[in-house]
This record gives structure tokens, C-alpha cells and sequence, in this order.
């Protein structure tokens, strides 16, 4: 009996909670629309003119702008330029005006030059695909997600700087976005060099294999694939515009960056790699141009501050050891004149 009554008592409040709940809480806007709450700090924010200032470096040295789309070979719809179009002028009250400001420095998908010799494809996927010129043809780092965004970006820069080949390519790290397109710029058994740091394989699998099905749910939700593009929806996803659906490939490295500094000479050009492994990634490096003075920051540092917990369950960074690559690269390579990095656009000149 008494058992009865208190399930009885435990319902009754149950069904009074969730009857507050529906009536009793203050009157919510329709979906879509801002709380008040978030109009009146949005607003304020936008008042602060100096976090919302332009950076004319976003669009420093842009060769051409890609329009358009990329489909697969049955012609479905891997990438699309336009699918942002509509982020422009001041921001709207759902959204916040810092990342809205982000979200237009990040929406400018085409060709740039960043220094004599490097150049930059941004915009086809949610990484860089960098374009370092050597002898005899290109140096390929980051070749994208997929097979379709990278073949797209290295066609397009093709058709700008002139149809040479490929002759090495450089995984930064161990994440999908910087490998999964490397079939794009290579056919398969295509022999020539391929760097990447120590361990790349089975951090590569790891990730990508071992738990990749629950990742990769995980990740719809982190980069907001499932949305629609508006100022209601995704706008951005922090590195890039958003991550192309694909096909991805891989390919196994034939020179493994272990130790610090490594120096390396690819087709005549000659690198300085930096292992940074344990930093943003479990496997990565960056590297330094001594001809060009450049320094590649992979993702060491980028223009957005970084997360140390993915939403995605990567492996959790290890944010002093970070800080200490960082240091290390600033005390080695600190006279560089631009530093530019797998996400976003350079940095130039001496602070």
C-alpha cells in the first residue's frame, strides 16, 4: 500500500513538473529567432568596434576565386563555393557578431599567393591544400578531405600557374582533413615522395578506423553538417567553412619525420621539418623554408584559438606540451617573414 501511494505522490509531482514546464515558463520566440537575452549581448558586442575591425589579410594575394560546386562521379553534390554566400554586411541577431566577423574572413574560397614559390587553395574543403613550387613540379601539403575537393583545387590552380606535376606530397598530420584527398592529386602506385610524422599511419588508422563510425557521428553534430547554411543554421565551422563528403583515400608515407630539427631536400627545395607530435594532433610536424624564410605552422598555430577537447572524441592535446612546440618554433624559426598554417590565411612581417 505504501509502495502504491509514493508511486502515486512520485507521478503527481512528475506530471506538476512537466506542467510548469509547458506553462508556466516565459514565452519562448519561434524557432529560429534570437531570445532576447542574445539580441541585447549580440548587440552589445557589435558596439565594440575594435573586435570587429576588417583584416585585409583574409584576402591578401588572391589569384582567383573559385565559384561553382564539386560533384563525385555519379554527380552528387560533394562541395559547394556558394553554399555561404548569404554571410555578408552586419550580423544578424542570432548570431554573434565576433563569429560572424570570423565566418566572412573565412569565406573566400580560391587561389592565393602567399609568398615567391607557395601558394594556397582555401575554401574547397575545410583545410588548405598548399602548393610549394620546386624544380620540377609541385610539393603537395594537406591534399584536403577528399579525392574530389583535392583533384577540384589542384585543377583550378593548374589552370592559374601552369599544368606541372606532382612531385612530392607532405601529410602535416593525422587528421582526415589533411590526407583524405591525396588519390585526388596522385593515381594510385604513383611513385614519389611522401612525408609525414613519425607515426602518422597508426594515429591515422586509429582515428579513422578503430573508432571512426562513432567519430564520425559525433562530428555532425561538432561541425553542424546536418544544418542548414543561414544565420539560423551553420555558418562556419571554426577552421574551414565545413568538411566535403567524398571519397577518401590514403597513402603511405615513404619518409617518416622523427626527430628536431630533420632537414630534408624535396624536388631542390629544402625543408626543415619540425616535430610536433603531441600537439594538435598525435602525429604531426611543421616545417621551415630557409630560401623563402616561411615557416608552415600546420596547426600549430592558426588564426582561431584552438580547442584542446573535440567534440568529435579526438584525443584530448596536451596544452603545455603545445605551448612548448610553440616556443620552440618561435626561438628557431622567429625571423620567418610569413608564417602560414593548414587553416586560414598567413601571417606577414615581424611583430
Amino acid at each position: 500500500m505504501k509502495f502504491r501511494y509514493r508511486r502515486t505522490f512520485a507521478c503527481l509531482a512528475v506530471s506538476g513538473a512537466l506542467l510548469w514546464w509547458h506553462f508556466g515558463q516565459p514565452a519562448r520566440p519561434a524557432v529560429g529567432a534570437a531570445m532576447p537575452a542574445t539580441v541585447q549581448a549580440n548587440a552589445a558586442l557589435a558596439r565594440q568596434v575594435d573586435a570587429l575591425a576588417p583584416n585585409p589579410d583574409a584576402r591578401r594575394g588572391l589569384i582567383a576565386s573559385a565559384h561553382g560546386s564539386v560533384r563525385n562521379a555519379a554527380g552528387a553534390l560533394v562541395w559547394d563555393y556558394n553554399r555561404f554566400n548569404f554571410i555578408g554586411g552586419a550580423a544578424p541577431p542570432t548570431v554573434n557578431p565576433s563569429l560572424w566577423r570570423h565566418a566572412q574572413l573565412n569565406n573566400a574560397p580560391g587561389l592565393f599567393k602567399v609568398s615567391d614559390g607557395i601558394y594556397q587553395l582555401r575554401g574547397f574543403d575545410l583545410a588548405n591544400l598548399t602548393l610549394i613550387e620546386g624544380k620540377t613540379g609541385w610539393i603537395v601539403v594537406d591534399p584536403l578531405t577528399s579525392e574530389e575537393t583535392a583533384a577540384a583545387a589542384l585543377a583550378f590552380a593548374r589552370a592559374h600557374l601552369g599544368n606541372r606535376p606532382v612531385t612530392a606530397i607532405i601529410f602535416t598530420h593525422s587528421h582526415v582533413d589533411h590526407f583524405g584527398g591525396a588519390l585526388g592529386v596522385v593515381a594510385p602506385g604513383a611513385t614519389l615522395p611522401v612525408v609525414a610524422p613519425a607515426g602518422f599511419l597508426d594515429e591515422a588508422s586509429s582515428e579513422n578506423i578503430l573508432v571512426g563510425a562513432a567519430m564520425g557521428r559525433r562530428a555532425s553534430y561538432q561541425f553542424g553538417k546536418l544544418l542548414p547554411a543561414s544565420a539560423n543554421g551553420v555558418i562556419d565551422a571554426g577552421l574551414g567553412k565545413g568538411v566535403a563528403l567524398g571519397k577518401v583515400g590514403i597513402l603511405a608515407p615513404t619518409i617518416s619525420i622523427g626527430q628536431n630539427p630533420q632537414a630534408l631536400l624535396l624536388d631542390g627545395v629544402r625543408f626543415v621539418f619540425q616535430n610536433i607530435s603531441g600537439s594538435e594532433a598525435p602525429a604531426e610536424l611543421a616545417f621551415f623554408l630557409p630560401e623563402r624564410n616561411a615557416y608552415c605552422a600546420a596547426e600549430l598555430m592558426t588564426q582561431s584559438l584552438h580547442n584542446l577537447y573535440t567534440l568529435r572524441g579526438a584525443k584530448v592535446r596536451d596544452a603545455l606540451r603545445w605551448s612548448g612546440y610553440i616556443d620552440e618554433a618561435l626561438a628557431r624559426f622567429g625571423g620567418a617573414d610569413v608564417v602560414f598554417a593548414s587553416h586560414h590565411w598567413p601571417v606577414w612581417g615581424q611583430p
